[in-house]
């Protein structure tokens, strides 16, 4: 988005959190004419081919939805259409859903999106850093202290039991190509289905070092989000829709050269010079974001990981007031 989950970082966290003194409840969604309108990032990107494929294979109408897909504005804050009842759902971070709550907004989680958090951290191929605790003294660059590429690397640095003041801390804005290739920065924060095909579509030697030793990553990414008003009236809508966002990123994965065309409508600059093989090259780092480890697909939430993404962003000082998981998201659209 481009970049889907630091852009939702930087608009939602810096615009969207900045409404929430003044939340308000959710308005009449859609004018009650029975269309579902579904939110995304301000910038049409593959990373979105599941409903695009949904919406151009039938998918959603299979699912029993009227699906109308929105992005948003540049200057909309990422719950800001959910909040007024512009939008019915909105995919944002499972962190970001927290931090919101947090301040005071009815938003709720109710389907995963990202199986897998897509961050990492990235370095040239011949550095010597090889896991989060060889960051020690060493300069990272992050786009700034928002967003999950600043929330991975507190999970970094907590999980190699370092501080902030353990490491040069860098805020190169979306600049990380330059910052790395320049040696202006060590290693970046990046996303693995982002920043490190770019490297790789530049011909830039660099590798990926996981946040965690254990893989294990504490916060929850891309989730499927609506308000708790609406889902308490329309459980069997929200089924529907999750199903069809589940059956949009099955059919993704089963043709991803058939999602990229059916991309095409949305994405203007998938008609650029080698706009399709990019978005092919992210497509292809994004599909495992999308599977269980057994390549299965399904929209379930684990609560009790959510329950961890509480307790560490309360304690990294992310969120200042405690956040319940059984509030923040919501299995009943799961079930069928």
């Amino acid at each position: 988005m481009r970049r889907f989950l630091a852009m939702i970082g930087m608009i939602g966290l810096l615009l969207g959190l900045s409404l929430s003194g003044c939340a308000r409840a959710p308005q009449s969604p859609s004018g009650g004419s029975g269309r579902v309108t579904l939110g995304m990032s301000y910038i049409p990107d593959i990373q979105f081919a599941p409903f695009y494929v949904a919406e151009s294979n039938g998918l959603f109408t299979q699912a029993g939805v009227d699906a109308h897909l929105r992005h948003h504005g540049s200057n909309e804050g990422l719950f800001t259409a959910l909040l007024a009842g512009e939008e019915d759902y909105v995919l944002a971070g499972g962190d970001e859903v927290v931090q919101a709550r947090s301040e005071g907004m009815d938003v709720v989680a109710i389907g995963q999106y990202y199986r897998t958090y897509p961050i990492t951290i990235i370095v040239p191929e011949n550095s010597d850093i090889h896991s989060a605790a060889d960051l020690a003294g060493r300069s990272i660059g992050v786009p700034g202290r928002f967003g999950e590429s600043w929330f991975g690397l507190l999970v970094a640095l907590s999980q190699a039991g370092l501080s902030q003041s353990d490491v040069s801390i860098v805020e190169i804005g979306y600049t990380q190509r330059a910052a790395l290739t320049t040696g202006r920065v060590e290693a970046i924060i990046g996303f693995s289905n982002n920043d490190q095909v770019q490297f790789a579509a530049a011909g830039i030697p660099t590798r990926t070092v996981p946040l965690t030793a254990s893989g294990t990553v504490p916060l929850q990414s891309t989730v499927l989000v609506t308000t708790s008003q609406r889902l308490a009236t329309h459980q069997d809508e929200a089924k529907r829709v999750v199903a069809g966002m589940t059956e949009g990123i099955r059919a993704t994965i089963a043709a991803p050269a058939s999602a990229v065309t059916a991309a095409q409508k949305f994405i203007p600059t998938l008609a650029d010079q080698g706009g399709e093989s990019a978005a092919s090259a992210t497509l292809k780092a994004t599909i495992p974001l999308w599977t269980h480890p057994d390549g299965t697909v399904s929209a379930d939430m684990d609560e009790e990981a959510w329950v961890a993404m509480c307790s560490f962003m309360l304690q990294q000082g992310i969120i200042t007031s405690a956040v319940e998981a059984k509030d923040a998201m919501n299995n009943t659209a799961t079930t069928p």
